[in-house]
């Protein structure tokens, strides 16, 4: 899994829009406003993703490139270590379910917006 690769499909998703709020490194990607992922552009290690807390814990017992999610609330998102045991395939599959969770937090209005 490379930067590149992951932006493309992050930014592939409906209504997702990313910044770099927090310093000129820490890419977010964002779906009605609200980060569904977070990752370093200069060193493309990890990326926390927002997790079901039940599936996180599964995974962190699973792969050892799933840890607590740096910086953040450790019970709901997960560090996706990108050069690890983690299959690539996995890590975009969490990348939608971090997507999913935020989309069906947004409002129905936002919703709708983003779906039209």
């Amino acid at each position: 899994m490379n930067l590149t690769y992951f932006r493309d499909y992050c930014l592939a998703k409906p209504g997702v829009t990313e910044d770099t709020p927090f310093d000129e490194n820490t890419l977010c990607f964002r779906v009605g406003g609200k980060i569904f992922a977070i990752t370093d552009l200069t060193n493309f290690e990890y990326i926390n993703l927002k997790c079901d807390p039940e599936y996180a814990s599964e995974l962190r017992e699973q792969y050892d490139g799933i840890r607590p999610g740096y910086h953040m609330n450790k019970k709901m998102w997960n560090s996706v270590y990108a050069t690890s045991d983690v299959p690539d395939q996995l890590i975009l599959d969490l990348a939608d379910h971090s997507y999913q969770l935020i989309f069906a937090s947004l409002p129905k209005k936002i919703q709708a917006e983003i779906n039209s």
